[in-house]
């Protein structure tokens, strides 16, 4: 079964917990992750009557041999100079692999049945100052523009997320996600790719720690949210034809914007994770194991 290749586009927080249309490119579905419905976002997941499936498509980070281990890259599109992000959100990627948040993956398998192994590693990462001005146009542009100058390497095992600074939008940023994850083909390499945009635009509605944070630096905490969302999506959902449920929900659409194991951090803030020596605050992601259900770990 294929995915849909076109779904209304209208966005319904109480009904949907993402959408999906043609990407930009029109060679694959964008994948949303909306934003914070509160009280909502609880009655959307454990929803009965809707299991996640598989509908045979790939999925990374299968093979015994780490051949296709998940590879996540960064390019940083706007203003970063000085910001603390450029810290925090690397060193998140290098330990969020091998982490018992990640490992809740491996209750997703490709089509021969071998699980996803809890492995992923930090690629690296691309600048771009503003090639489309402060209101991007084409996130798959930004990332094929990176790969032209090999600024990064073109890795079929890739997610390329842009992360934009807070002075920079796109159409539907704030109002109707938080972020997304979609593909292009690059020569005959399919290139997964994604938006990531700064909650410090909308800090009410793409952020869940409003006045303080782990690291002290909501914008950048809130983003590890939503890549935590973008790139587990990404691994068990590459190309929008692998796992989800019926309605176009991913594994951790299913779970969006709730939270487990939460404790207070000294500042005040809210976490329930430590990858390396940080801690955030990150969504829980569904369990594929029997009926299925959200947790922080596995």
């Amino acid at each position: 079964m294929e995915k849909l290749k076109i779904v209304a586009v209208a966005f319904a927080l109480s009904l949907a917990a993402t959408n999906q249309v043609r990407s930009e490119e029109g060679e694959g579905p964008i994948i949303y992750f909306p934003p914070d419905q509160g009280e909502i976002s609880q009655t959307l997941v454990n929803t009965p009557g809707f299991p996640i499936l598989f509908y045979g498509g790939p999925v990374m980070g299968t093979n015994p041999d780490g051949s296709n281990t998940p590879n996540l890259y960064y390019v940083w599109y706007g203003n970063w100079d000085g910001n603390t992000a450029l810290d925090i959100l690397p060193d998140f990627a290098a330990n969020i692999g091998g982490s018992a948040y990640f490992n809740i993956n491996t209750t997703y398998t490709d089509a021969f049945g071998n699980p996803v192994l809890n492995a992923a590693n930090y690629g690296g990462s691309a600048f771009d100052f503003y090639s489309q001005g402060s209101v991007v146009t084409s996130v798959n542009r930004v990332v094929r523009d990176a790969l032209d100058r090999g600024d990064l390497p073109v890795d079929d095992n890739g997610v390329y997320l842009v992360l934009t600074s807070a002075d920079v939008s796109t159409s539907g940023f704030c109002s109707s996600f938080c972020a997304y994850h979609t593909a292009f083909t690059y020569g005959s390499i399919r290139i997964k790719s994604g938006f990531v945009g700064n909650p410090e635009r909308c800090l009410s509605g793409c952020a869940r720690n409003r006045v303080t944070s782990p690291n002290d630096n909501l914008g950048a905490d809130g983003m590890a949210n939503t890549i935590a969302h973008e790139f587990e999506e990404a691994v068990t959902d590459p190309l929008g034809n692998a796992w989800h449920d019926s309605r176009g929900r991913e594994n951790a659409d299913k779970c969006a914007w709730t939270f487990d194991d939460v404790f207070t951090e000294p500042n005040g803030s809210l976490a329930n994770v430590t990858f390396g020596t940080r801690d955030y605050y990150v969504q829980r992601n569904w369990v594929n194991d029997g009926a299925g259900y959200c947790a922080q770990s596995f």
